[in-house]
């Protein structure tokens, strides 16, 4: 990551993780700071992770220390190796990397299972038998004390009979589990004696069928965090209940030092749904193309739709670090989008919805040439030629017949400024004879008028955008929507689902006309089409077809509302 973009990070409302870690480096740990990043390959990366990952590999480049990319990979039936590949390579483009590795928590399968067995001779687990019906019954609840299980007082020599049959594969799944010993009247919930391995006949991605048990989450996180000598574990606010099952484990082992764990709010969007169970179900249930589908906030969509890592980077700053769960604005998103996009994009036109234009007065086969800045405020982007010929095309919602009294557009007898290039005037309308459709607009321009001013010095009142027909290129245009219709939709009326808030217009496929200098442009180039937002190179394009992704429209309702606040 650049220098800059890890100077931004000091910026913004605030980062107590910032401060607890420098705090402690000043009181001085004894050792190297080292972060972890550990996701579960279990699906593709969302826009939540997104700030994990900024937060743990800012620390440590903040603070000289290191970051881990570690995998808790303890569930075979959920996990894969797309997921891992995805999930390394989102790391990569937000513009980090990891120390050594990468690291898998099934790199520590045997020293997890041989705690697992010193737990037992010590009478600290037990194997029980019932099944996971009656132990979620047996827990209790916040009203209710738990129950011991009637398989708690197995001797050690049992319970360690049991396990070690458990892993050479004697038993079906569900028949036994290992629990920790600890208190079925405590307080915290996840202390009434939870599970610690669980029987799963199923292969492993990397492991394969060499284990038929698997550690719970719980018991593989923390002993993981251990064993890479983590020193602050960094996790969302979910993971607070868990704090005290995680030190128990350490206090069962005799862990010295061991890592601090450090708690803070999540990131949540407005408009968006940032779940991997549930965009798992997207997926699964084809509302959208796949995890990689631009309309979905994984890092893979975004990046396909045409985000930056500097945009993410620079929202992730804005939206600082807190130790409460909040809903961020999905406009502030897309303000630091646009922010960095318009720095960085250089200018052509794109006509999506084209109405030809019949300039009269220009004879057939003439073309004039103007030359257009690729950016209005970065001229060492250079410029472009663009071409100028008897047929043309304008976007249909730039003309009307009849026009209301504010539309500035062209018109019947109305003169307009085609963009960079001159003044033009609407003489006729041709029509389809049997629907009375438009087909052409016949206009006459102003030679005097190149560059777009007239020399007489009289005004129009609008610009618009356009291409030669003769010079085009075919693009297909596909102009994508937020994926949901509603700021929360996970508020689901009775009976209902949050599906239900899916909206149905988040992609419009058009065939467009794009001007000349696109044509040559490959996979992810980012361009402004004047006027109508900032467009991306898909993947699926091809040499001669090019498809482009709309990152994001012009329009930015977030620097609305910082305008307004300043003038109020």
């Amino acid at each position: 990551m650049s220098d800059d973009a890890t100077d931004r990070s000091n910026s913004g409302p605030g980062n107590f993780v910032d401060d607890l870690v420098r705090d402690d480096l000043a009181r001085g740990l004894g050792r190297t700071l080292m972060t972890r990043f550990p996701p579960e390959p279990n699906g593709y990366l969302h826009l939540g992770h997104a700030k994990s990952i900024c937060l743990n590999f800012g620390l440590a480049q903040r603070h000289g220390g290191v970051c881990n990319l570690r995998f808790d990979d303890t569930n075979p039936t959920t996990e894969e190796v797309e997921f891992v590949e995805s999930i390394q390579a989102d790391v990569r483009w937000l513009g980090f990397g990891w120390f050594k590795g990468p690291y898998y928590a099934s790199d520590y399968f045997e020293q997890l299972y041989a705690w697992a067995e010193q737990l037992v001779v010590e009478g600290r687990a037990y194997v029980d038998s019932q099944d996971l019906e009656a132990i979620r019954a047996g827990r209790g609840d916040f009203h209710r004390p738990g129950v011991e299980s009637p398989f708690r007082d197995r001797t050690v020599e049992e319970n360690l009979d049991l396990f070690r049959r458990m892993r050479a594969g004697e038993f079906a799944d569900g028949a036994h589990v290992l629990r920790a010993k600890i208190d079925m009247q405590s307080r915290d919930l996840n202390l009434r004696d939870p599970l610690l391995y669980r029987i799963r006949h199923a292969a492993h991605h990397r492991t394969g069928t060499k284990w038929c048990i698997y550690p719970m989450y719980d018991w593989a996180h923390g002993q993981s965090d251990a064993i890479e000598g983590i020193t602050h574990s960094i996790c969302t606010l979910e993971f607070q209940n868990h704090r005290g099952l995680y030190e128990w484990c350490f206090d069962a082992l005799h862990f010295d030092p061991r890592p601090k764990q450090i708690e803070f709010g999540r990131l949540n969007l407005s408009y968006t749904v940032l779940s991997k169970r549930r965009l798992q179900e997207l997926v699964a249930g084809g509302h959208v193309a796949g995890w990689d589908d631009p309309r979905m906030p994984t890092l893979a969509g975004v990046r396909r739709r045409g985000f930056t890592p500097e945009a993410l980077r620079a929202f992730c700053d804005r939206i600082g670090v807190s130790k409460r769960d909040g809903v961020a604005d999905v406009s502030l998103l897309e303000h630091a989008v646009r922010e960095d996009l318009n720095a960085r994009c250089p200018r052509v036109m794109t006509v999506l919805r084209p109405l030809k234009v019949i300039v009269e007065n220009l004879p057939e086969g003439e073309t004039v040439h103007f030359d257009a800045p690729l950016h209005p405020e970065h001229p060492a982007m250079g410029t472009r030629t663009l071409s100028f010929s008897r047929e043309l095309f304008i976007e249909q919602d730039d003309f009307m017949e009849d026009p209301p009294k504010k539309f500035f557009r062209l018109a019947p007898g109305r003169e307009v400024r085609l963009r960079y290039a001159c003044l033009l005037t609407c003489v006729g309308v041709d029509k389809d004879p049997s629907t009375g459709e438009i087909t052409a607009l016949r206009c006459t321009w102003d030679p005097q008028s190149k560059g777009g001013d007239a020399p007489d010095g009289r005004k129009v009142k609008s610009t618009l955008h356009w291409v030669s027909a003769a010079h085009a290129v075919d693009v297909e245009a596909r102009l994508y929507d937020r994926l949901f219709k509603v700021e929360n939709p996970m508020d689901v009326p009775e009976g209902g689902s949050w599906k239900d808030h899916l909206n149905p217009s988040s992609l419009t496929v058009l065939r467009a006309k794009a001007e000349a200098h696109v044509a040559t442009a490959g996979e992810g180039a980012r361009f402004q089409f004047e006027r109508l937002g900032y467009f991306a190179v898909d993947p699926d394009s091809k040499p001669g077809a090019l498809v482009f992704n709309r990152t994001i429209g012009l329009s930015d309702a977030w620097a609305k509302i910082v305008a307004a606040g300043k003038a109020g």
